[in-house]
């Protein structure tokens, strides 16, 4: 797997690396080297070949850098001059590249391969509002692709749910990056009578759908109907997002074809234990997942698709432990 260096002036390496591993996940060789207001350019020149010397494989590394000619590309680039047929170097940094970039790696084994294809991800995630500002050669490259009407696996008139999600916090940055990277859909559906009737949330959850998916929010009744009679959608790819279980078990219960429920963050509120540090239950969360169990409904516990899959019996059962020590 390519390595990477994250460099810049102060923390902001340290910091951007911090936030990539809240929306995808911890990731293996990655390092963050920061340029402190004590140091010369020779103890940069040491971190970063520290840094390099820590990776798993050093024979193919990408250095993502904040800015062009400042000292820690400056240093970088003296490193890379004796590397310059393997490794790769991009500047101005920000969190779309970086989360492109590790995106990338998973099927891309080459440093200069990732960094030509981050560069216009890092563009694009350069946007303004309101939209009027935006330089009108970039408005129609940020405005969304029109959807395949027939992805590979499905055929016209079929809808393909490609992944059903629990989480209180819908449509942010672990699923429009993560989720949607890993299931490719054509368009995310918040199911949620409560948001739907709610214009705001409606209106940023649009805003917040990745470049060329469609982001709807339905109630749960629209959402059985569809299911029922999905013509419309062409093959089209779905990502569903429910706000707490028992939106999920009603939808399931009016005929939604789910068969296993990705189990991604449950907000705590009073009243309700967590187990583990994105998941809180109340008595009603836990009957209505044993509710779920019994239908058939499998579980896949994970926040962003690089964890690991969790146990959500051992999860339950020590939430329920939880609840019946406050009783």
């Amino acid at each position: 797997m390519v390595s990477i260096v994250i460099a810049s002036h102060g923390k902001f390496a340290d910091g951007i690396k911090q936030s990539g591993s809240m929306i995808f996940g911890e990731q293996e060789d990655v390092q963050s080297v920061t340029l402190m207001p004590d140091m010369g350019p020779d103890d940069l020149k040491k971190k970063l070949q520290d840094a390099i010397a820590s990776f798993s494989d050093q024979d193919q590394v990408l250095f993502l850098v904040d800015l062009w000619g400042g000292t820690p590309f400056n240093q970088v680039n003296g490193l890379f001059e004796e590397h310059k047929d393997k490794w790769a170097i991009v500047a101005g940094l920000n969190l779309p590249m970086l989360i492109e970039a590790y995106a990338s790696r998973l099927s891309m084994d080459s440093a200069q391969e990732i960094a030509a294809h981050i560069i216009e991800t890092a563009k694009d995630g350069v946007k303004v509002r309101p939209e009027e500002l935006q330089p009108k050669e970039e408005k129609a490259a940020a405005a969304p692709a029109a959807a395949p009407k027939t992805p590979a696996g499905g055929h016209p008139g079929s809808l393909q749910y490609v992944l059903a999600r629990i989480d209180s916090r819908l449509l942010h940055g672990q699923v429009a990056t993560g989720w949607t990277r890993s299931t490719n859909p054509t368009r995310i559906i918040v199911v949620s009578d409560a948001v739907a009737k709610d214009d705001l949330r409606k209106q940023l959850i649009q805003q917040a759908a990745p470049a060329g998916v469609h982001a709807h929010v339905v109630p749960i009744k629209k959402m059985i109907e569809l299911a029922q009679d999905d013509k419309h959608f062409g093959g089209e790819r779905a990502l569903l997002l429910f706000e707490s279980p028992e939106d999920a078990l009603q939808a399931i219960k009016g005929g939604v074809p789910i068969k296993t429920l990705n189990v991604g963050s449950m907000a705590h509120s009073e009243g309700k234990v967590q187990p583990n540090k994105v998941l809180a239950f109340s008595q009603e969360d836990i009957d209505t997942f044993n509710k779920l169990k019994d239908m058939g409904i499998d579980f896949d516990v994970r926040k962003v698709p690089a964890d690991g899959e969790g146990n959500m019996q051992s999860i339950l059962d020590k939430a329920q432990a939880e609840l019946n020590k406050q009783k």
